[in-house]
């Protein structure tokens, strides 16, 4: 009785041991990946806020046939923005703004943009030209302006009409 006692016991331990070892690291594994989701969040976050478009002008530009939207735009962010597919323009009639995509070669109802050193890549402190070529006549009295990017902050700026 006394040696299967001592075999029972030291299976016991064994098992503790094996299911201990299991659980730690099990608990391991789920703190790692708490850690990296959190980490990845941040990043997310960092690049959200690093990314910053400001309107600092814009215009009707009624010399070409249909007029369109002149937007001078700086990117006050610290790292550049090339991805110009994702970023949404709002522009019109103050509280009748439409969306514009992007379109390198810009047609009614697009949009297209020229960097200052013309790279296409909208760096840090570098101001760039938005053209909005709209479907119909530019009308009203003041007129809405805003940059949304997929990730990043943006910006909106009202203006008049210009003196006709």
């Amino acid at each position: 009785m006394g040696f299967s006692l001592t075999l029972s016991h030291i299976i016991m331990v064994i098992a503790s041991v094996c299911l201990a070892s299991l659980f730690s690291a099990y608990a391991f594994y789920t703190g790692n990946l708490v850690q990296n989701e959190l980490a990845q969040n941040v990043n997310n976050y960092k690049i959200m806020v690093n990314i910053k478009l400001e309107i600092v002008y814009a215009t009707v530009n009624t010399t070409t046939t249909p007029p369109h939207f002149v937007i001078y735009a700086k990117n006050t962010g610290n790292l550049p923005f090339s991805d110009f597919a994702s970023l949404d323009v709002y522009v019109g009639e103050y509280g009748k703004a439409q969306l514009y995509t992007y379109r390198e070669t810009a047609n009614p109802g697009n949009f297209n943009i020229s960097t200052a050193n013309g790279d296409n890549v909208w760096e840090p402190r570098e101001t760039a030209v938005i053209r909005v070529y709209t479907t119909s006549n530019v009308e009203g009295v003041v007129f809405e302006a805003k940059l949304v990017p997929s990730k990043g902050i943006g910006s909106s700026y009202l203006f008049p009409a210009p003196p006709s």
